[in-house]
C-alpha cells in the first residue's frame, strides 16, 4: 500500500516526488495520479485555502487532504507521509504557474483524458474518476484515510523505537513552515542552520513532549535555544540542560529545527545519592532519547509562554538574508577581503589539523545551506568549524545580522582555532624530535654493538655480565661449596634466559648480591692492647668497664690467633656515650663500622630480608652490612634495641635471636639469599636505655655492660677535654690541627709499629682561629656551675647543648665587634673580658634551672618527711617522701568518724602503691612495739605524697623510706636532712636488695647527702664503686627495719 497525503497546492510537487521516490509505482498507479492531478486544482475549497496563505498555519493535518490509494497487487513494506508547508514567495509563484499551465492543458486535452480514464475504468474495474455523484464516497474515504494516518502515528509513537520523518519531503531551509508557537529545547551548544545535529534529552517530560510533537502531524518542528550559564542559580541536583528556571535562562536568538529521528537510549552513570549498604557507589541508569535534528533558519524569541518542562515559546522567523553586491560599494571590498581571509584560514587549518580537515570534508558535502559566495552562510560555516570556540562567541555569530560583523566574529573564532593548532603542532614537533633523537641514538648504539661484536671488541651484554660474575667469584678464595654450586646454577640459568624477560632481572639481582658478599674476606685486626687503650682513652673519658671488656676481647684474639664475634649490650641513660663508644671500639680493633637502628622496627624483613619472588625484594640489614663494609668481620651496632616494635608483619626481636646467638649465626639464612652465611666473626654491640623492655630470650644472648652515667668530676673532665674544644671548632672560634704521633715517644726504628700507628687517627690539637681575641675562653668555674645548676642529668648531652649556646654567642660577639655592628641588649657583651666564668655565665645561658641541691634546706626536716633514692632511665634521683596526718572529727555522739585510712598521691605505679600499703602495715606494727599507748594511726588519717607529681614513679625501692616517714609523723620526731635511704621492705620488716646503687649514690652526692642507708645485700655493689664516689659518705647496711630505725631515730629512741 502506498499513501500520499498532500496539500492541494503542492499536487504537482507530489507527483514529482512520487515519480522519483525509492518505491516502485506501477503504470496504472501513475495514470490514476495524473488524472487526479488534473482535476485536483479545481476544488474550490482547496484553491481558496492555497490563495489565502495566512490560513495555512491553522490548517489541521486532518482537514483538506486528498488521499489516493493505489492497490495493484504489490505489497509495500514502508509507508511514506509527505507534508509540505508554505515556502518562499518564489516557490509559491512557481507552483501557481505550474498549476495554471496544467489547467490550460487540461482544457485542451480534457476530452481525450476523460475517454482514457473511462476506458481504464471499464477495463480494469479498480477505480473510477471522481465526479459529483461520488461526493459521499469521497468523504467516507477521506475519513477512513485520516483515521488510518492518525492510527499510524499514534501507534508508531508507542511501539516503534525510531520515528522517522523525511526532511526532503517537508520543505528544507527557507521553505520550511513558519510556526509562531513552538516547543523550545534548551541546549548547551549553539546550533547553526543547515547541519544535522544530534541532541541527547534526559528529562522524561521533555521526551514525552517531543513524541507528541512528532505524532501530532505538524512535521516535528521545534525551536533550539542556547541556555545561559546560570549554574550557581540552578536547584541542587538539577543537571538536565533542557530544564530552565526562568525565561532569562535562554538567549533571544535560536534556531528553527525539525526532528529527523528519535532513538530511545539509557545513560549509565555512577550516582552518589544512591549508595549501597557498604558505602560503594551504585551504577544507575536513566532514560534518555537521542534526537537527530535538522536546523532550518534563525528565529527570535518573543516570549516564553511556559518554562515547563517542556518549554513553550512564541517566536518570529528570520527571512533569508541576501547580500547583493554593488548596493554598497564601500563595503564590497571589505566583505570580499573578509571572505577570502576566512577561506584562506580554513585552508590553512585544514593543512595543519587533520581532524579539522575531516570535519570540513564531512560538513560541506552534507549540507546545501553553505555558499562560499554568500558572506552570511560563509560566516556560519566558519563558526560551525570552530569547534573549540566559546558558546557565547558562537551565539554572537548566530545573532549577528550585519554580514561584515558576522564575518569578523567568525574570523576571530577561526584565528583562535589556528593558534591552538599551531601550538598543537609545536608540541607534536617537540615530541617527535625527542622520539626521533632517542630512536636515532638507539639505532646507532645497536649498530655500534653489532660492529664491536663482529670485530671481537665487545661481547654481548649477557656474556659480559656472566664474565663479570665469574671474575668477581675468582676474587674470593674461601667461598663455601654450597654457595659456589648456587652461583654456577644461577649462571647457567642466566645464559639460557632472554635478556628482556622478568626472570632474567630476578636472576641478575640475585647474582649481584651473591657476588657482593665478601666470602672469607676479613680486615686486619689490631692486637696491640696499648694502641687500643690509647684510642679508647682519646675519644672517651671513663667507661672503664667497656674498655676493659674490649681489651680482654683483643687479648683472647691475640692468644688464639683468630677472633670470633661477640654480642655486647651497653645499657644506660641517654647521653652517656653508648653509640659513640662503639665507633671508637671499631677504630681500636681495626674493624669496619656499620650502624643501624631498630627503634620502632616492626618488619621481620628488615632483619632477614624478603623472598625473591616479591617485586623490589632485598636482603636484610645483616647482608647489607656485609656488602657495605666489604668485610666478614665488621663491628655492627644495633641501636635502640629496647625499642623494637611488633605488628602483623612479625616480631623482629624473635628474628634477632638467630642473629645474636653465637651457636647459630655461623649458618645464618637470609630469606633473599636463601643460603647459609657465616656471620659469627661479626662483633655485635647493642644499645638500650632500659633492659626491662628487652625480651628475656634476646637479653640472655648478650653480655650486658651497664653505664650508670657521670658524676660532677667526670662531667667536668669531659667538658674540658672534649665538649668545649669540639664546640669551639664547630663555632669557628678554634681550628683543629692534626698532629702526628711524635708526641707519643715512638721508636722511629720500629717501622712495623709506626705503620700500625699510621692507621690510627692522630691526636688532635687546637688553637684559636684568626681574628679571635687571645683571652677568649670558658673558665672551669663556669663549667662547674653548668653541671651543678643547669645540667643535673646522668648524661652530657644537655651539657653539650649549653656549651654550644655559649660558643655561638661568643662567635656573634666576635664578628659584631670586628664589623662594628650594634647588638641587642640581650646579645651584646656586658663585661670587659672575653672569659666566660661563673660571674657572667647567666649572660650566655640565662638564669639557673636549679636553685638549691635539696627541696628542704633546714636541718632537721619537718616531721613526716624523709629523703629517698630512686633510679630512672635518666640516671639516679633523690626524692622526698612526704606524709601528713589528718585528725578525724567526731559524730553527734562524740565518737570518731570512720577508721584509720591511707591516701597516696604523686602518680605512683602499681608496684609502688603496693609498697605504700605494706609500709603502712609495717609502720602500724612497729609503732605498737615502740609506743603501745600511741593511737596515732587509729585516730588519724594519713596522706602520703611523692613530689613532682607530673613524673610517673614506680618500683620496689622506697619501702623503708615510707615506713620511716610514717613513723616520724606518728612519733612526732624529725629526721636529719643529710640522711637518705633506699631499699624495699617485706611485710615482716625484712629489708630487701634493690638495684642501681651507683646511680643512687651519685644522686645522693649531688644532693649533699652524708649518710646513706642501704640493704645488706647491696654491700657488694657499693664496694665496686670508685673511691671518689664513696669518699665522704657514711653508709649503713640493714637486714631488717630495726637497723634502719636506729640510724634514722637513734639507738636511744626507745624509752
Amino acid at each position: 500500500m502506498f499513501r500520499c497525503n498532500m496539500i492541494p497546492s503542492s499536487a504537482s510537487r507530489a507527483t514529482r516526488y512520487v515519480s522519483t521516490g525509492p518505491f516502485y509505482v506501477s503504470k496504472q498507479s501513475r495514470s490514476l495520479l495524473s488524472s487526479y492531478r488534473k482535476e485536483f486544482p479545481s476544488t474550490a475549497k482547496q484553491v481558496e485555502l492555497w490563495k489565502n496563505k495566512s490560513l495555512f498555519h491553522s490548517y489541521r493535518a486532518s482537514q483538506g487532504r486528498a488521499t489516493l490509494a493505489f492497490t495493484d497487487g504489490c505489497c509495500y513494506q514502508q509507508h511514506r507521509y509527505f507534508f509540505f508547508g508554505s515556502g518562499s514567495s518564489g516557490d509559491d509563484d512557481d507552483d501557481d504557474k505550474k498549476n495554471n499551465q496544467d489547467k490550460e492543458k487540461g482544457k485542451e486535452k480534457g476530452k481525450e483524458a476523460k475517454d482514457k480514464n473511462n476506458g481504464e475504468q471499464s477495463n480494469e474495474n479498480e477505480t473510477k474518476a471522481p465526479g459529483p455523484s461520488d461526493d459521499h464516497e469521497k468523504k467516507e474515504e477521506s475519513k477512513e484515510n485520516q483515521s488510518t494516518r492518525a492510527n499510524y502515528f499514534s501507534k508508531g509513537s508507542t511501539t516503534h523505537n525510531n520515528i522517522w520523518l523525511p526532511a526532503s519531503r517537508l520543505g528544507f531551509g527557507d521553505q520550511a513552515p513558519r510556526y509562531p508557537h513552538l516547543m523550545a529545547l534548551p541546549l548547551v551548544r549553539t546550533v547553526f542552520p543547515g547541519v544535522p545535529t544530534h541532541v541527547t534529552v534526559t528529562d522524561p517530560k521533555t521526551i514525552q513532549a517531543l513524541e507528541k510533537v512528532v505524532s501530532g502531524g505538524s512535521g516535528g518542528y521545534l525551536g533550539l535555544f542556547l541556555r545561559k550559564d546560570h549554574s550557581s542559580e540552578m536547584p541542587k541536583g538539577n543537571d538536565k540542560p533542557e530544564i530552565i528556571t526562568s525565561a532569562a535562562d535562554l538567549y533571544s536568538v535560536g534556531t528553527f529545527a525539525q526532528i529527523q529521528t528519535m532513538t530511545p537510549t539509557r545513560l549509565n552513570n555512577y550516582s552518589d545519592t544512591n549508595e549501597s549498604s557498604d558505602g560503594d557507589d551504585v551504577l544507575s541508569t536513566s532514560p534518555s532519547t537521542s534526537v537527530m535534528l535538522l536546523p532550518h533558519r534563525r528565529i527570535d524569541l518573543i516570549s516564553v509562554d511556559d518554562i515547563g518542562p517542556p518549554v513553550d515559546v512564541t517566536v518570529s522567523h528570520w527571512d533569508r538574508m541576501r547580500y547583493i553586491r554593488g548596493q554598497d560599494s564601500t563595503r564590497d571590498d571589505t566583505i570580499r577581503a573578509l571572505c577570502q581571509e576566512v577561506l584562506s584560514t580554513i585552508r590553512e587549518l585544514a593543512q595543519m589539523n587533520t581532524l579539522f580537515k575531516e570535519q570540513v570534508a564531512y560538513i560541506v558535502p552534507n549540507t546545501s545551506m553553505f555558499d562560499i559566495n554568500d558572506p552570511y552562510r560563509l560566516a556560519d560555516l566558519a563558526a560551525l568549524l570552530s569547534s573549540g570556540g566559546d558558546a557565547k562567541d558562537l551565539q554572537s555569530v548566530l545573532e549577528e545580522k550585519d554580514p561584515e560583523m558576522r564575518l569578523h566574529k567568525a574570523l576571530v573564532l577561526l584565528s583562535k582555532e589556528r593558534e591552538v593548532s599551531k601550538l598543537q603542532q609545536e608540541i607534536q614537533a617537540k615530541v617527535e624530535e625527542k622520539m626521533t633523537e632517542a630512536q636515532r641514538k638507539y639505532f646507532l648504539r645497536e649498530q655500534l654493538k653489532s660492529i664491536k661484536k663482529e670485530l671481537g671488541m665487545e661481547k654481548d651484554d649477557k656474556e659480559t655480565l656472566i664474565e663479570k660474575y665469574r671474575n668477581k667469584i675468582a676474587e674470593y678464595t674461601l667461598i663455601p661449596e654450597e654457595i659456589s654450586e648456587i652461583i654456577e646454577s644461577e649462571l647457567e640459568k642466566m645464559s639460557s634466559l632472554e635478556k628482556n624477560s622478568s626472570e632474567f632481572n630476578v636472576t641478575r639481582s640475585y647474582l649481584d648480591w651473591l657476588t657482593c658478599i665478601p666470602w672469607g674476606i676479613t680486615t686486619e685486626e689490631n692486637f696491640d692492647i696499648s694502641d687500643a687503650r690509647r684510642v679508647l682513652d682519646r675519644d672517651h673519658y671513663g667507661m672503664d668497664e667497656v674498655k676493659e671488656t674490649i681489651l680482654q676481647f683483643i687479648a683472647v684474639g691475640k692468644l688464639k690467633g683468630s677472633v670470633q664475634g661477640k654480642i655486647l649490650c651497653l645499657a644506660g641513660p641517654p647521653g652517656t656515650g653508648k653509640t659513640s663508644i662503639a665507633e671508637s671500639v671499631a677504630a681500636a680493633l681495626g674493624r669496619k663500622f656499620y650502624r643501624f637502628s631498630v627503634g620502632g622496627m616492626s618488619d621481620v624483613s628488615e632483619i632477614k630480608g624478603h623472598r625473591r619472588t616479591y617485586i623490589g625484594a632485598m636482603p636484610g640489614k645483616i647482608i647489607q652490612c656485609l656488602k657495605s663494609t666489604g668485610s666478614s668481620n665488621p663491628l655492627v651496632l644495633i641501636d635502640e634495641i629496647d625499642k623494637l616494635g611488633r605488628d602483623y608483619r612479625g616480631d623482629p626481636a624473635s628474628a634477632l635471636l638467630e642473629v645474636l646467638d653465637p651457636s647459630q649465626n655461623s649458618t645464618f639464612r637470609d630469606h633473599f639469599i636463601d643460603a647459609p652465611v657465616d656471620i659469627s666473626k661479626i662483633l655485635f654491640m647493642c644499645t638500650a636505655n632500659e633492659l626491662d623492655k628487652i625480651p628475656g630470650p634476646l637479653l640472655d644472648r648478650m653480655e650486658v655492660i651497664r653505664l650508670s652515667g657521670y658524676d660532677v668530676p667526670e662531667k667536668l673532665e669531659i667538658a674540658e677535654k672534649y665538649l668545649v674544644p669540639k664546640s669551639m671548632v664547630n663555632s669557628g672560634l678554634m681550628v683543629k690541627l692534626e698532629s702526628s704521633e711524635q708526641t707519643m715517644e715512638v721508636n722511629d726504628g720500629d717501622s712495623e709499629k709506626n705503620n700500625k700507628m699510621d692507621k690510627l687517627a692522630p691526636i688532635p690539637t687546637y688553637h684559636l682561629a684568626e681574628g679571635v681575641p687571645p683571652t677568649l675562653s670558658i673558665h672551669r668555674s663556669a663549667l662547674e656551675n653548668l653541671v651543678r645548676w643547669y645540667c643535673r642529668e646522668a648524661g652530657v648531652r644537655n651539657l653539650s647543648k649549653k656549651i654550644d649556646k655559649i660558643t655561638r654567642l661568643l662567635s656573634l660577639q666576635v664578628v659584631a665587634e670586628e664589623e662594628g655592628t650594634q647588638l641587642t641588649e640581650k646579645s651584646k657583651r656586658k663585661s670587659d673580658t672575653w672569659e666566660v666564668s661563673s660571674d657572667n655565665l647567666h649572660e650566655y645561658v640565662g638564669k639557673p634551672i636549679f636553685t638549691s641541691d635539696r627541696l628542704y634546706e633546714k636541718d632537721p626536716l619537718p616531721h613526716g618527711i624523709v629523703m629517698g633514692l630512686a633510679w630512672t632511665s635518666m640516671g639516679g634521683s633523690a626524692l622526698y617522701i612526704e606524709t601528713q596526718g589528718i585528725k578525724r572529727g567526731l559524730d553527734a555522739e562524740g565518737k570518731p568518724r570512720g577508721g584509720g585510712t591511707l591516701k597516696v598521691t604523686g602518680q605512683l605505679g602499681d608496684v609502688m602503691k603496693e609498697s605504700t600499703q605494706i609500709a603502712y602495715t609495717v609502720a602500724r606494727a612497729r609503732l605498737a612495739e615502740i609506743a603501745p599507748d600511741n593511737s596515732f594511726f587509729d585516730d588519724t588519717d594519713v596522706h602520703m605524697h611523692v613530689p613532682e607529681g607530673a613524673t610517673p614513679k614506680d618500683g620496689p625501692s622506697a619501702g623503708i623510706t615510707m615506713v620511716t616517714a610514717m613513723l616520724s609523723l606518728a612519733l612526732d620526731r624529725p629526721i636529719k636532712s643529710d640522711l637518705a635511704m633506699t631499699g624495699e621492705i617485706s611485710l615482716t620488716g625484712k629489708v630487701l636488695a634493690v638495684g642501681g646503687i651507683k646511680e643512687k649514690t651519685m644522686a645522693a652526692r649531688r644532693a649533699g647527702i652524708k649518710t646513706i642507708v642501704l640493704p645488706e645485700d647491696c654491700r657488694r655493689d657499693f664496694d665496686e664503686l670508685p673511691e671518689y664516689l664513696k669518699e665522704g659518705l657514711d653508709v649503713s647496711y640493714a637486714t631488717d627495719y630495726s637497723s634502719v630505725y636506729d640510724v634514722a631515730f637513734g639507738t636511744d629512741s626507745v624509752k
